[in-house]
């Protein structure tokens, strides 16, 4: 089947998944006039299966290893609740949190799921990773491979010191992905910025946890940024979120797209988005332009040339078989899962 995305700046035909030159006839055709077509969006840092608990902690925090014992002790019960949630249920909530706001590729941050291989709706990456230096298992990591660690999470000497452990064991360089980077001292700033890591940020978590977020000197040209989500546990919400909380600072817009787009993608070993032909059909289409964007503008997303996430005034044209419609209002929206979800966490 031939299916057409006429937008505002762009038309391209889907044809096998990928996309294809535009010809004069189409099966179907999805016209969005006030669109906006752009590749899906990456999102480098999230937790896929914890975003149904909702917000826990009452900060500001040292580091995260204080707001872990914390929100044992002060949420059992909020915990042991959402903990029922079925394993695949709580990566869908997260995987659809990520597909409503444009999201097509998400990095998640803990151990591989069989169900990323079993008809999951969103790319998740296959990226090496540990939690901490903190943590009791010990950071490992293959000479050669992308690995990702969350390093310096917190304000005080103990998060500033990781990043010097970690230049004494020779893994800083260009294959790691430094995740927060709340509070390395000026020597940290300085070895993290000259060994060409990458740094993913994510402003509204450490905001919530720590009263701030990475440093003005880190985020400054010469290294490069990538964003991401982290969680609902102490996110904010979905990446349209994190980039309004980002804009303005120590990050340029340009450098804003490049962090969710295709600086992101060759810091983490993927295909460059494109619309290009031949590229594989990974897509938003927003109502607004992308830095001003929110979840309610988002109109369509494809992942591999499959249709995830449709304003349902577009599903007749569409041909849309199945799915729900979720939501209510200008977030009311189609997606192709058929599963039972909490509205909540996703946002509508």
């Amino acid at each position: 089947m031939r299916l057409k995305i006429e937008c505002n700046n762009a038309v391209v035909d889907i044809v096998d998944g990928l996309i294809a030159a535009p010809q004069d006839r189409a099966d179907r055709v999805i016209a969005i006039p006030d669109g906006i077509l752009q590749p899906g969006l990456i999102n480098a840092h999230d937790h896929l299966r914890l975003n149904h608990f909702g917000r826990l902690g009452q900060g500001p925090y040292a580091n995260a290893y204080t707001w872990g014992k914390d929100i044992h002790q002060r949420y059992p019960e909020r915990i042991a609740v959402g903990r029922t949630l079925s394993r695949r249920t709580a990566l869908l909530i997260g995987a659809w949190k990520n597909l409503l706001s444009g999201v097509t590729t998400v990095l998640h941050h803990d151990r591989w799921e069989t169900d990323f291989d079993r008809d999951f709706p969103i790319r998740v990456p296959r990226i090496a990773f540990a939690d901490a230096l903190g943590m009791a298992a010990p950071v490992m990591r293959a000479p050669d491979a992308l690995f990702a660690l969350h390093v310096a999470e917190g304000t005080d000497a103990a998060a500033a010191d990781e990043v010097h452990l970690l230049a004494d064991r020779n893994l800083l360089d260009a294959r790691f992905i430094a995740v927060h980077a709340v509070g390395p001292d000026a020597e940290g700033i300085r070895l993290l910025r000259q060994s060409g890591v990458a740094l993913v940020w994510c402003p509204t978590s450490n905001e919530f946890l720590f009263d701030r977020t990475a440093p003005p000197a880190l985020l400054a040209e010469g290294i490069d940024v990538l964003l991401g989500t982290d969680s609902r546990l102490t996110g904010a919400g979905n990446l349209l979120d994190e980039l309004h909380a980002a804009r303005g600072r120590s990050v340029s817009d340009a450098r804003l797209k490049e962090a969710v787009g295709a600086l992101a993608a060759r810091r983490l070993g993927l295909p460059t988005p494109s619309l290009e032909p031949e590229h594989v059909a990974d897509l938003v289409v927003l109502r607004r332009p992308l830095l001003e964007a929110a979840q309610e503008d988002v109109a369509l997303v494809m992942v591999g040339g499959q249709l995830r996430v449709l304003d349902p005034r577009l599903t007749d044209a569409a041909g849309v078989m199945g799915g729900q419609v979720l939501g209510s209002g200008a977030r009311r929206r189609w997606i192709s899962d058929m599963t039972s979800l909490p509205i909540e966490p996703l946002g509508l």
